[in-house]
């Protein structure tokens, strides 16, 4: 296995274990998104979890790691409709405090759209973005 530098990411073995991470982050939304969509309300575990999911891909791939693999842009932009409809089903039955409904959207959309963009940016570079 080839080494490239002195940093924890900077090898074949580094980036192998990268793309097991993140291909697990991944493969739980892909799960989460094609499962009950009664799982995915505001106030269930995979309504929470999937948010989380993303960021974090999104913060793996900011950092450029070879083996940081991210779904292709229009999966991302089909889970985030999905996701979407059912959290505004779901949210005014938990009656949010003021303010919240809309800051948690905006928050939740720009979760969304920047792992789109990172997945955008990262399309044509050698397996960056598998067809999950």
């Amino acid at each position: 296995m080839g080494t490239w530098g002195s940093g924890n990411f900077e090898s074949d073995t580094a980036a192998d274990h990268l793309s097991i991470v993140t291909a697990r982050l991944v493969t739980e939304v892909a799960q989460a998104m094609a499962g009950d969509p009664v799982e995915l309300e505001a106030d269930e575990y995979w309504g929470v979890a999937v948010p989380c999911n993303l960021e974090l891909l999104y913060l793996i791939a900011a950092q450029g790691h070879a083996g940081a693999e991210l779904p292709q842009p229009q999966v991302v932009e089909a889970w985030k409709q999905a996701f979407m409809a059912v959290w505004e089903r779901s949210v005014d039955g938990l009656d949010p405090a003021p303010g919240f409904k809309e800051e948690r959207r905006a928050r939740l959309l720009e979760t969304f759209d920047r792992v789109a963009a990172a997945a955008r940016s990262r399309a044509g570079r050698p397996g960056a973005a598998p067809a999950w």
